[in-house]
């Protein structure tokens, strides 16, 4: 392949590969605590322990690092974007309200992190607009903790937490039926019993699931006609007949006009955000168990099963044309 000399590019293709974050601490000489991340991190010899790591030449903390006789590497966990983030700052208090431990020559060390190496300055070298720091690992703990991933310049989720999240193993299934990895009955049922956490709300308001789509729909773009509300949830089997629609009328949640379009009243904007509220506690307490890099993954992977699966139904979130 043909060289590249455009550095955007270079980084481009380097950000190909995918690496662990990791946070590099010290202590310089007027004791003050220097942190900064880094995803440079590299292991260079099991015997003796040995790993290094580099730092820009314009890095503001060049000096604390170059001068210090030891340093502690951290190896972050998937829950730790945020300290990853807060130690990419310049000039910022890295260390403000976090609670920290202290390693060799007195060296701030992180907690939660996937692993931690403690690290005597063994050897410095040049290496173009970096310095490279070889470290002697004198002392590490680890954590079984899955570890927050760079790749292509955004952070990345390891799926090391996989198997905690895989059904349990049943052994063989009777021929013909459906084990419990198949991804209708996952979906199917994590569904029903995320709404089944609605149905007192639902019965509070006397509405059943149809109702609380129709609502939800005209939530986000009022004045559609029955019709054009059934197409948009189409793919709930749902029918809207006049009946239900008389229903919700009689009750002040719904209106309607001389061209048969609905209309939400503020008793059924009100009602709608009693049930949104209802819907937010059910979700929180589903995801109560994931950490935030978990829960963009699964809704991420959610959205390309419903892209690859739709039948073209109408987007609910499209602009209508106001009648």
């Amino acid at each position: 392949m043909a060289a590249n000399s455009d550095a955007i590019a270079f980084r481009s293709a380097l950000g190909a590969f995918t690496t662990g974050v990791t946070i590099v601490t010290t202590r310089d000489g007027a004791g003050v605590d220097c942190g900064l991340t880094a995803n440079s991190f590299n292991s260079v010899s099991l015997d003796p322990p040995m790993v290094l790591w580099s730092l820009a030449r314009t890095s503001q903390s060049m000096d604390a690092f170059r001068g210090a006789s030891h340093f502690a590497v951290h190896i972050l966990a998937a829950d730790q974007e945020a300290l990853s983030n807060g130690f990419a700052k310049r000039g910022a208090d890295k260390f403000a309200g976090l609670q920290i431990e202290r390693g060799a020559s007195d060296v701030p060390l992180l907690t939660g992190c996937t692993a931690r190496f403690q690290c005597r300055t063994a050897y410095q070298y040049e290496g173009g607009d970096h310095i490279i720091f070889v470290g002697e690992v004198i002392a590490f703990d680890h954590e079984d903790r899955g570890p927050l991933l760079f790749h292509g310049g955004r952070y990345a989720l390891a799926a090391r937490k996989a198997a905690m999240l895989t059904a349990c193993d049943t052994g063989a299934q009777p021929a013909g039926s459906f084990g419990e990895d198949f991804l209708g009955y996952l979906l199917g049922r994590a569904h029903f019993q995320l709404y089944g956490r609605m149905q007192k709300s639902l019965s509070e308001h006397h509405l059943d699931a149809t109702d609380h789509f129709i609502l939800s729909v005209l939530g986000i773009n009022d004045g559609r006609t029955a019709a054009e509300i059934e197409g948009v949830i189409g793919y709930t089997g749902a029918h809207i007949t006049p009946d239900r629609i008389a229903s919700l009328a009689a009750r002040g949640i719904v209106r309607t006009d001389p061209t048969d379009r609905l209309w939400l009243t503020g008793t059924g904007r009100r009602t709608l955000v009693e049930l949104a509220a209802a819907a937010k506690a059910a979700e929180e307490d589903a995801l109560g168990a994931f950490d935030e890099n978990e829960t963009a993954l699964l809704k991420h992977l959610l959205k390309h099963v419903i892209r690859s699966t739709d039948p073209g139904l109408p987007d609910p979130w499209a602009a209508q044309e106001t009648p």
